[in-house]
């Protein structure tokens, strides 16, 4: 039997992780361990992921008691079509002024224009300093956005998200929220049936809900304090019903305005957002899953009308639902 002939249009996205001296293992590994299980329908890997330096093949320190070797220099990131910067601990003129060493510049230098930018934590640092970043949102770890902000003023930096995806240049919050962000640009490259099969295999939820201000402690925690885990389960069991604020606050016996309160503490967003949110993830969900109308979907994600779904849609993601099922169902696995 004659194998299939191969495509000679067919490429995989290439990921180049920038492995610098002082970078966290846990989080250098995410990329690799995200972006190295998706396969098209053919079993074609649909991501090629190369670690690299700034200097030539060889070791790279971490902040463990080991190196690791990269086999790739700073020529690689020219060939990316996603560059990614790892969270590190490398202290010099690149946290304490938010400038590159000579050395760095030179490498970041090879990336060509159109490059997808992303960063995780810290790694945050590396792109604010190069320029990539002025005028625009970013986040990074709680315990580092105040820092960051006071170097870089030029920067919208949002400490309370897990991440942000400002189209080309994408930024996440401290260690797990990289895995939130390589998840999220999956689902965007992809779709959600891609990126929650990932998740599964990873043994982490496809959408973590609310920020970091959940993660965020509080010196003086207030006793014994009732949680919105009842209501949420409520309401995520009937979305394609009408919700009320006062209905999901009845759930909890709290009144409404302690519940949004505590709502907003547990899961970083208002109750409403929260729901349109989930909304919004059924709607997608569905538009790539069946073949219901797209009445059908609105009415099912709780919408009520093909307008209202099309409104919400078009401001979480950018695209009708007509677009998005449209690039969505396509013969992808993992």
């Amino acid at each position: 039997m004659s194998s299939e002939p191969a495509d000679p249009e067919f490429r995989p996205h290439r990921v180049v992780v920038l492995a610098l001296d002082g970078l966290l293992p846990f989080e250098l590994g995410i990329p690799h361990r995200i972006f190295g299980r998706p396969t098209d329908a053919r079993g074609r890997h649909l991501y090629e992921v190369v670690t690299c330096s700034i200097r030539p093949p060889g070791p790279v320190q971490t902040d463990a008691d080991f190196t690791i070797t990269v086999e790739h220099g700073p020529e690689a990131l020219a060939t990316a079509d996603t560059v990614i910067v790892p969270a590190l601990y490398e202290f010099g003129p690149l946290f304490e002024e938010g400038v590159l060493t000579g050395e760095l510049a030179a490498a970041l230098a090879h990336i060509r224009p159109g490059t997808r930018l992303t960063s995780i934590c810290t790694g945050v640092y590396v792109l604010a300093a190069a320029g990539y970043l002025d005028g625009r949102p970013a986040t990074t770890h709680w315990a580092d956005a105040e820092h960051f902000q006071k170097l870089f003023p030029q920067i919208d930096v949002d400490p309370n998200v897990l991440f942000i995806d400002d189209g080309d240049v994408l930024t996440s919050a401290g260690v797990a929220a990289g895995i939130d962000l390589c998840l999220h640009m999956v689902r965007r490259d992809h779709g959600s049936a891609v990126a929650n099969d990932i998740a599964r295999r990873t043994v982490v939820p496809p959408h973590r809900d609310g920020g970091q201000a959940q993660y965020i402690h509080r010196p003086v925690p207030e006793p014994q304090v009732a949680t919105t885990r009842s209501a949420r389960a409520w309401a995520l069991g009937r979305l394609h019903e009408p919700i009320q604020l006062r209905d999901m606050a009845a759930q909890e016996s709290m009144s409404v305005r302690t519940f949004t309160r505590r709502f907003r503490e547990e899961v970083g967003v208002s109750p409403g957002q929260w729901l349109t949110q989930q909304r919004v993830e059924r709607a997608r969900h569905l538009l790539e899953s069946s073949d219901l109308s797209v009445d059908q979907v609105a009415q099912d994600a709780g919408f009520g009308t093909a307008q209202s779904m099309r409104q919400h849609l078009q401001a979480a993601l950018g695209v009708t639902p007509t677009a998005y099922r449209r690039t969505f169902r396509t013969g992808v696995r993992t």
